[in-house]
């Protein structure tokens, strides 16, 4: 595959953060109808388990793909694209299956949506680790590195046991919503979604690269509209929800 000049491949990246300024804009104005927030109006609808997995698997396919296909290897984009892979294997592979949502619908538009999402923020991460990653094997002791890795990872056991913990809320047999207490639940609405967050601004810092900056925007400019959505609909649902729990971020919003 040809390298794209790295001005004009960073001119793409700029415009595609630009688009993710739009989507929080639109986020905040429109709901996406999906969970919780289910509705009809927006077509066709598919499996909400299946959703998940066509919305997810081009973000674990693609990234890994084109880094692979390159034949350029470097032991810290390895070990970043690796990680990149956990997160998504259990996203795509692991998550969809084990929540209990039988006989709830995704509509099939919003899936498509995701893919656009994750097929754009994939293809650019994965090009640039082919293409333009260049590190030492000193990097890895750097404080950029360390600091960012372990945001990671720390968000990642966040996002998945918050994940797990709203899998696990109702008893077996029970239905409907109840309100989460454990953990981060105590003091914020979608720990879940604060954890992804974190993941990927500590990738972005570890990676220190233009499409891990705007991977980082894209998920802040999903996830945060979404946990408010979220925590809205929590407030107006159960009259007894803490009235100082927050919605993404601990002891701000």
């Amino acid at each position: 595959m040809r390298m794209m000049d790295e001005y004009i491949f960073n001119t793409w990246v700029l415009v595609w953060i630009g688009i993710a300024f739009m989507a929080f804009i639109a986020s905040r104005l429109i709901t996406a109808p999906y969970g919780r927030h289910s509705s009809k109006k927006w077509g066709r609808s598919i499996p909400n388990k299946w959703g998940w997995v066509i919305m997810e698997i081009p973000a674990l396919v693609l990234t890994p793909l084109l880094y692979i296909y390159s034949g350029q290897y470097h032991l810290v984009a390895t070990i970043m694209v690796s990680l990149w892979v956990v997160h998504y294997v259990h996203r795509t592979l692991v998550f969809p299956f084990q929540i209990k949502t039988k006989g709830k619908m995704m509509p099939l538009a919003i899936a498509l949506m995701a893919v656009v999402f994750n097929g754009g923020n994939g293809i650019l991460n994965g090009y640039w680790f082919a293409h333009y990653a260049d590190y030492s094997v000193d990097y890895l002791y750097s404080p950029r590195f360390v600091i960012g890795a372990s945001l990671f990872l720390i968000g990642l056991v966040i996002n998945i046991q918050s994940d797990y913990r709203l899998i696990h809320l109702r008893k077996p047999g029970e239905t409907g919503y109840k309100i989460p207490n454990q953990g981060l639940f105590k003091y914020i609405s979608c720990p879940n979604h604060f954890g992804e967050i974190m993941e990927w601004l500590g990738f972005a810092i570890a990676v220190a690269s233009l499409p891990a900056w705007s991977f980082f925007v894209w998920s802040a400019a999903n996830l945060i509209p979404r946990a408010l959505s979220h925590h809205q609909w929590y407030q107006k649902t159960f009259e007894d929800y803490p009235r100082n729990r927050k919605a993404i971020f601990p002891g701000l919003f």
